[in-house]
């Protein structure tokens, strides 16, 4: 059966490249791959693909396309037709329309955020290779998160884009919030894989970014990424705290455009034949913030 293996990369739109690149390498910790137009791709230490993230100069921040990665050529085929069943148009992006990444069917998902499969890139390795591997490279730096982790987006039609991804991408849904009547959809966390969540959405404006997060080992790693942020003055959106959903540990800041980062540690493994868990609208701020037990004014306010 066709498999989505993982989510892949992200394009962030970014307003000044220099000082966003320099961001991401020093603060972030990640590598830059290459450079093609007006875009730079960059990887985690503890990434095989080409690239995870790309930056792309742009007059406004934002999301400029998430990717999710397939097993094989043949599932490109078998999801475009999927795709194009639910009522969503498909296109073929070809190879080498970006730098290392080969054919790929664009999309654009019932919330009007633009997604895309694919499954060639070129593979550049770890920072600790995958014969008798160090478990860190030395001279890592800034956070230095193992990988891009996943992508919380806001839509208006939340019903919809969950039904798109459980029936046309094979998605499995961990967890959502619903008002108390449990009438309305206000959050929707969504896995492919055994964690937590791959993609999630919450209530909020068509087309927007609420964050893109990077997974780091534990708390204590959570905990540090806060003491560089202080150093490097990073605006903060949230300091270190415990989610309740997914159950990890996590802290929010800003990129140099006002996209908000994430970097996040623990979360529990999911399976394929877990219960989706609920959470009612009058405790979404225990939810999503386990320890104040209430959302910040800015949390859901501040969408690139």
């Amino acid at each position: 059966m066709a498999r989505v293996m993982r989510i892949g990369r992200v394009e962030l739109r970014v307003l000044d490249l220099e000082k966003s690149v320099d961001y991401y390498t020093n603060v972030i910790g990640l590598e830059e791959t290459g450079r093609m137009g007006n875009s730079v791709y960059l990887k985690a230490w503890d990434e095989y693909d080409h690239h995870s993230v790309i930056l792309t100069k742009s007059n406004s921040a934002g999301l400029a396309h998430l990717a999710f990665k397939v097993e094989s050529l043949d599932d490109l085929a078998y999801y475009e037709r999927k795709i194009e069943e639910f009522g969503c148009t498909t296109t073929r992006i070809s190879k080498g329309t970006r730098l290392g990444e080969g054919e790929a069917v664009h999309f654009i998902l019932p919330t009007g955020h633009h997604c895309e499969l694919y499954h060639e890139i070129d593979l550049l390795g770890t920072a600790v290779g995958n014969l008798n591997p160090h478990p860190w490279p030395l001279g890592k730096k800034g956070i230095a998160p193992h990988r891009f982790d996943h992508c919380l987006l806001t839509g208006d039609d939340l019903k919809t884009v969950t039904r798109f991804f459980i029936e046309a991408l094979n998605f499995r849904q961990s967890e959502r919030i619903t008002t108390v009547d449990g009438e309305e959809l206000l959050g929707s966390f969504l896995f492919t894989t055994n964690k937590a969540h791959d993609l999630a959405f919450v209530k909020g404006p068509d087309a927007k970014l609420h964050h893109a997060a990077f997974h780091v080992d534990s708390l204590h790693d959570v905990f540090k990424a806060a003491d560089l942020l202080s150093m490097y003055e990073v605006p903060f959106d949230v300091t270190p705290t415990r989610h309740g959903i997914t159950r990890g540990e996590t802290i929010y800041f800003f990129d140099p455009s006002g996209n908000r980062n994430e970097a996040f540690a623990g979360g529990y493994i999911a399976y394929p034949d877990m219960p989706t868990i609920t959470w009612t609208e009058d405790k979404i701020g225990q939810g999503i913030f386990y320890h104040r037990r209430e959302l910040s004014e800015s949390f859901m306010k501040a969408l690139t």
